[in-house]
């Protein structure tokens, strides 16, 4: 069930990711971040509700050691999600977001040192060469100068942009590791509590981002309204790979589920090839492989 949820969570995130780039040519960085919570608070709540209709619910109890996570993982997904529309300016849509990708090896370590996570060694195995993939992807390392398009192309490769990356995997996989410890406090079917966790999350963050941007930038909030069909596409599909992720992470650990999701960058690459027009190199072709064995190295693990 968790390799399932984390395939449809990567393919509706590469969507997300993709829309979300196209959205940032109009849209400043904190409204991009904003159009992936706006309309998704209705659908975790209809989903939420189905579930209780269909899941047998004991009476949860919320501590406040709950409500701690949701607050840590609520923030940590703003910073996370600000970096990388900040990476899509600097690479191209699936570098940018393949840098963020570092998430699956920052996860790990950070699982290790501060949550108790153990992983096999096929499990370390895979996640190392998910870290490697993300390199090569990022263009740390090149095939022969003619394997990848010119700096004016594609953006020149600087240590400035990895830290940025890293930055950014490192505040999703604080927001992962803080989604999975909020859900270990409830009881119950692991879907009803990651639908909980799910819509404090996003309810959260709207409710922050919002009362921000009517302070600081009402602007931003006429800019969404005039883009609304876009807006809307990204909070669904942001919606959607959200309860996938949640799901999953309620289900195994998170180092795990994020170096199988990065199969993603599978997704992203046809998505950046065929609908926005980046063609591929030979360098992200040997990305995609590197991810494909990480993928088969975690799930023999």
């Amino acid at each position: 069930m968790w390799i399932g949820f984390t395939l449809l969570a990567a393919f509706m995130q590469a969507w997300r990711n993709a829309l979300q780039s196209k959205l940032s040519q109009d849209v400043s960085i904190t409204g991009v971040t904003l159009a992936r919570f706006i309309a998704a608070g209705p659908i975790a709540a209809l989903y939420l509700a189905i579930l209780y209709q269909t899941h047998s619910v004991p009476k949860l109890s919320f501590s406040n050691t709950f409500y701690l996570y949701i607050a840590q993982a609520s923030l940590m997904q703003i910073i996370a999600t600000a970096l990388m529309v900040k990476l899509f300016t600097l690479k191209n849509y699936a570098v940018g977001a393949g840098l963020a990708k570092s998430e699956a090896i920052v996860a790990a370590v950070f699982g290790l040192m501060f949550f108790g996570v153990q992983l096999t060694a096929l499990g370390w195995a895979g996640v190392a060469v998910g870290a490697l993939a993300v390199m090569v992807l990022s263009g740390a390392f090149k095939l022969n100068s003619a394997s990848r398009l010119s700096n004016e192309s594609k953006g020149s490769y600087s240590w400035s942009t990895v830290l940025l990356g890293l930055a950014c995997g490192s505040a999703f996989a604080l927001t992962s590791l803080s989604v999975r410890e909020a859900s270990l406090q409830l009881q119950g079917p692991y879907m009803v509590r990651a639908a909980w966790v799910l819509l404090l999350v996003i309810s959260s963050q709207t409710l922050i981002l919002v009362s921000y941007l009517l302070l600081k930038q009402r602007q931003t909030l006429v800019k969404l309204w005039h883009n609304k069909r876009l807006t809307l596409a990204v909070s669904v599909t942001s919606c959607i790979g959200s309860i996938g992720w949640f799901s999953a992470m309620a289900l195994e650990s998170v180092p795990l589920v994020k170096t199988l999701g990065q199969i993603e960058v599978f997704f992203m690459l046809l998505i950046g090839r065929y609908w926005l027009k980046q063609p591929n190199t030979k360098s992200d072709v040997l990305g995609l492989l590197l991810i494909a064995i990480a993928a088969l190295l975690v799930i023999w693990g």
